[in-house]
């Protein structure tokens, strides 16, 4: 059997307390989930999953918001009035028809 060493990291406390419940309700301790994640990461050399950044914080949206917002200082901004727009109920939402 390999060596086994400790690793400590911060985590925030609601992130830790989802976890455990995640990791408690498939039958698995934060330890091995861990586990699975760093042998799978080793072996694909890649993170699992998708890893991206909200598109509203990219740079082109901040130059966008910041222009938006000098024209709006600089009384250039053109104000319109919309219908709202209703939400729809649950189920209507997630059948879509089908």
């Amino acid at each position: 059997m390999a060596q086994v060493v400790n690793v400590n990291f911060k985590l925030d406390a609601d992130v830790k307390k989802s976890m455990e419940q995640a990791c408690s309700e498939l039958g698995l301790s934060m330890s091995a989930a861990f586990t699975i994640f760093a042998k799978k990461v080793g072996r694909e050399k890649r993170i699992p999953f998708e890893v991206s950044v909200d598109p509203f914080y990219s740079e082109s949206n901040i130059r966008y918001l910041e222009q938006k917002m000098a024209d709006y200082k600089a009384g250039r901004l053109k104000f319109a009035e919309h219908e709202l727009i209703e939400e729809q109920p649950a189920d209507e939402e997630t059948t879509m028809g089908f």
